[in-house]
């Protein structure tokens, strides 16, 4: 028997480009898809314009930023004309605001996917973090997607409709980072919550799953993060680089497509980071 001895620490990972752009195939075709958290630049706004290009009928997405949701909404609807697209402020703490959102989709003819991208982080060790900081994590990451399944479960079964939810996670529920314990504990209560409810609403022929991404690289996500961080997280990757939004998105219409019609209760890493 040989053993191999290495020294020193372990190189970072060469940097694999992003594929090409895949188009689109009808996967969402005469679907009307509800997404939280769409008005910028990353996973949500990518989800809003993949299921566009999958055929979905109509998209209502919202945020709490107005003035960025009414850009995005027109020139959405330049792009995939303004009959396909409808934005709302919603604010996923409110329960009515949440209904509202829901309500417009009941007008194009009811919710048949929600996407659930909402969330909010921070950085703040355990021993510093106050209770305000803990709770307005939870409240809009994990709460405020559990009104959004409840919300959506609700009339989808009132409609008859064997329809599907879909979750936003992270890698952060499955290990843990410095400084995330408020972000860990909701992703991983995403998780949990994605299996729970998918149990409760599987008589209901409703699928619930989720995607746990890591790294996503957007404009925001840049500006805001030194390049240190940035080269750091890269280097995890088995790829090296960050996903683009785009590719997340992807696997949340996989998951939202009749392809994953049997899959539910699942939570799919977009990510080498499942630990």
């Amino acid at each position: 028997m040989t053993t191999t001895e290495t020294t020193g620490p372990t190189p970072p990972r060469a940097e694999q480009p992003a594929p090409g752009y895949v188009p689109g195939h009808d996967l969402l075709a005469g679907k009307v898809v509800v997404v939280t958290a769409a008005a910028g630049a990353g996973i949500g706004a990518a989800v809003v314009r993949r299921v566009l290009e999958e055929g979905a009928k109509a998209v209502v997405f919202s945020d709490t930023h107005a003035r960025r949701l009414a850009e995005a909404e027109e020139a959405l609807a330049a792009e995939f004309g303004a009959e396909r697209v409808r934005q709302l402020v919603c604010d996923v703490t409110d329960e009515a605001q949440v209904a509202a959102l829901l309500d417009v989709a009941d007008e194009l003819g009811g919710v048949d996917v929600m996407v659930n991208n909402a969330g909010l982080g921070g950085t703040a060790s355990v021993l510093e973090m106050t209770d305000e900081q803990w709770l307005r994590v939870l409240d809009i990451t994990l709460t405020g997607t559990f009104r959004c399944v409840r919300a959506a479960g609700q009339r989808m079964v009132a409609a008859g409709k064997k329809g599907v939810i879909v979750n936003n996670a992270s890698v952060i529920g499955w290990r843990a980072q410095e400084g995330q314990a408020h972000y860990a504990a909701a992703k991983a209560g995403v998780m949990a919550l994605t299996r729970c409810s998918a149990i409760d609403l599987a008589p209901h022929g409703i699928r619930v799953n989720a995607v746990s991404p890591s790294l996503a690289m957007h404009p925001f996500l840049a500006k805001v993060t030194s390049d240190e961080l940035l080269a750091e997280l890269k280097s995890r990757e088995a790829f090296g680089r960050a996903a683009e939004p785009w590719e997340v998105a992807n696997v949340m219409v996989f998951l939202a497509s009749d392809y994953a019609s049997y899959m539910t209760g699942e939570v799919v890493a977009v990510s080498s980071q499942q630990a």
